[in-house]
């Protein structure tokens, strides 16, 4: 299949183009301003994958944002790919730190520069063009659907119902996703694993209004004061989580795969001077990468509470809120332990002050089997592009609907990220090397193609 090289190089500006005209649309589905945006992108995904040789494609309505639904369908017979993308970003904020307009992409130095240049627009639409290359130049051997949500980052809400609702529609073998991660340009590797999530918002009260904080400070409990103690409370002197029944369910890996896991190069003193630490931290008796990839974690995303703005103003806050999340693995319900500290937060607070805790989204750990017949066909496909085998990885991050994906529809989804942990995605200046975009339309047709290998039809 060396013609896709070729089809890559007369067709690169083309496909920049079509991919910017993507990101251009600020498709920020947690800021409810943008949701004129969510149509405006859902509606270009739908021309493009028209474009790109789809029998049909439509946007299709859910609970929530629309999702993009397409496909090409050449034998009944044969095995069905569903592709599985998200079109909606994260916000910006904060501005100040970006480099270049985060919705105005730029190439410079052969990266792109903009939000949703790797997460997910410059990897879903990977996708559309290795599509179009195997319509283009008749080489697709299988059928091909494509579902593109629009809430992937607020925790895929609407997409659950969705699938629910048409099972038929979205009949596949497997699911083939890539929103995820490699070790490094050089180091292919596949994602075999992802966690899971829970997330909570925090509210603790103290006084029915703000005080004077030198006229009742000392008498009152300041409610961030309380906050931050009941914070640092939830994990003890070996960085364990101390909510009880926490760990009950986590499933532990044998020193087998722990050896294996190991093999992937990590060099833990450039990993402390990318990041300006002087040292790393968490969970006794395990690695930074297992820390990441086969434990579970808990983590405060922000904390907020009286006066914050320019200048001083002595109050003793009647408010101060906190949004706290978990990662979670492999056994661990999601729901179950969303309850769990739901009620020892609760019972924790003390009397001085009132805590109310509301569950948002979550959705449960995902570890996709290496003997599958689209692992396999990921992996030969990863070292015929890139001349090496890839090495299988647990990836610290959460797509919980993909769990989801093997509950409702019933399928497997394999995991073939090309993005690079130095892609700052969530982050102010997002990227996405051109090498990677490239070689991930390089790769796909190969997947393709062993797939319907290794099902042997």
């Amino acid at each position: 299949m060396k013609e896709i090289n070729n089809y890559i190089q007369a067709n690169r500006d083309r496909f920049l183009e079509e991919l910017f005209s993507l990101i251009r649309i600020p498709s920020i589905s947690a800021e409810s301003e943008h949701k004129e945006d969510m149509v405006r992108c859902a509606n270009r995904w739908k021309e493009l994958l028209l474009e790109a040789g789809a029998d049909k494609a439509e946007v299709m309505p859910s609970a929530g944002n629309p999702v993009v639904y397409g496909e090409k369908m050449i034998d009944p017979t044969k095995p069905t790919v569903l592709v599985y993308g998200h079109y909606d970003v994260m916000p910006v904020e904060p501005l100040a730190e970006w480099r270049t307009n985060p919705f105005e992409p730029v190439v410079i130095d052969d990266v792109i520069w903009a939000r949703g240049a790797d997460d997910d627009k410059g990897q879903s639409f990977m996708h559309a063009k290795a599509f179009e290359f195997m319509v283009k130049e008749g080489k697709l051997p299988c059928n091909v659907k494509f579902m593109l949500e629009g809430e992937e980052e607020i925790g895929s809400g609407s997409l659950y119902g969705f699938c629910e609702e048409h099972k038929e529609m979205l009949k596949a073998d497997v699911i083939l996703v890539s929103d995820t991660s490699m070790i490094g340009k050089d180091t292919p590797s596949i994602t075999s694993g992802l966690r899971g999530l829970c997330y909570w918002d925090v509210e603790v009260t103290g006084p029915n209004h703000d005080l004077h904080s030198g006229l009742f400070g000392g008498a009152v409990a300041n409610p961030i004061n309380i906050l931050c103690k009941m914070i640092a409370d939830l994990h003890d002197e070996n960085g364990h989580i101390t909510i009880p029944g926490f760990y009950d369910d986590v499933l532990v890996i044998s020193d087998e795969e722990r050896a294996l896991m190991a093999q992937a190069p990590f060099n833990e003193e450039a990993y402390k001077k990318e990041l300006d630490i002087k040292a790393v931290h968490g969970e006794k008796g395990f690695s930074t990468k297992e820390r990441t990839g086969i434990r579970p974690c808990l983590d405060v995303c922000g904390i907020w509470g009286g006066h914050t703005g320019e200048g001083s103003k002595t109050v003793l806050p009647s408010k101060a809120h906190a949004k706290i999340s978990t990662r979670l693995v492999a056994n661990q319900d999601y729901e179950k332990i969303s309850q769990l500290f739901k009620e020892y937060f609760e019972a924790a607070a003390p009397d001085c002050v009132k805590v109310t805790v509301t569950p948002s989204h979550g959705g449960a750990a995902y570890v996709s089997p290496l003997d599958m017949a689209a692992y396999k066909a990921a992996e030969q496909a990863m070292q015929t592009t890139y001349g090496k085998r890839p090495i299988p990885t647990r990836s610290g991050g959460s797509i919980p609907i993909v769990a989801g994906f093997e509950r409702i529809l019933g399928i497997k989804s394999i995991l073939m990220g090309f993005g690079l942990s130095t892609d700052d995605i969530h982050a102010p200046n997002e990227n996405y090397p051109l090498c990677q975009f490239f070689k991930g339309i390089e790769t796909i047709p190969y997947f393709y193609e062993n797939f319907v290998k290794e099902l042997g039809k």
